[in-house]
């Protein structure tokens, strides 16, 4: 082509290169994202950046709405760039490659909810893997899907995995503080708002995983 190839790449280039860059941006708990739009060379998502958008992660942002704001960032932005390339006037700035990191794939392994982590961890890694693969845990031998939660600091002496439940609550002891459960999903069934959930389901006290 005559004025190149140019890519829009949902991280602030050169941190997150990769595959999975907004997924990995909310479970590594970063404080702000963004779009780059960059040419394209033969060494992945490396090019010389042309424009950058950046977008602030907020505590509710999943993967899934995440990519649509950072969709609607780079079609504005793509939109400047074209213009620039067409006119001459585009400025390229290369990638400083010290502070490269890297966006790996999301596997379906990485789902599974490792309660010995952290709170905090944890709901990054439920906000990051929705809406695929989607976080989960085991249940009385069925995968409990989790797609929303958040953290709350706690020094509770439970186990990790434990269920700490209220008619209205439900939290889980983690490695560092609770993981309080707002929606989930069983094989088969409809997503539920955890007070639902509990109507049905007698979980205080069940361990987890």
């Amino acid at each position: 082509p005559k004025l190149g190839c140019i890519n829009v790449h949902g991280s602030l280039l050169p941190r997150w290169r990769g595959a999975a860059p907004i997924q990995r941006a909310l479970m590594a708990g970063d404080d702000k994202t963004g779009i780059t739009i960059m040419r394209i060379i033969h060494k992945l998502d490396a090019g010389d950046m042309l424009h950058k958008e950046e977008c602030a992660i907020t505590a509710k942002n999943t993967s899934g709405d995440l990519y649509d704001k950072l969709a609607a960032l780079g079609a504005v932005g793509l939109e400047k760039v074209l213009a620039q390339l067409e006119s001459g006037t585009v400025n390229a700035e290369r990638q400083d490659e010290s502070l490269v990191t890297y966006a790996e794939k999301l596997t379906k392994s990485e789902a599974t909810l490792d309660w010995m982590q952290s709170a905090g961890q944890l709901a990054r890694n439920v906000r990051g893997l929705n809406p695929w693969p989607v976080a989960q845990t085991l249940y009385e031998s069925q995968a409990l899907r989790i797609w929303q939660a958040e953290a709350l600091a706690s020094d509770t002496q439970a186990d990790p995995g434990t269920v700490i439940c209220t008619n209205k609550t439900l939290d889980v002891a983690t490695g560092d503080g609770l993981l309080r459960l707002h929606e989930v999903q069983l094989p088969g069934g409809k997503r539920l708002p955890i007070q639902a959930f509990l109507n049905a389901h007698n979980v205080c006290g069940v361990k987890l995983g």
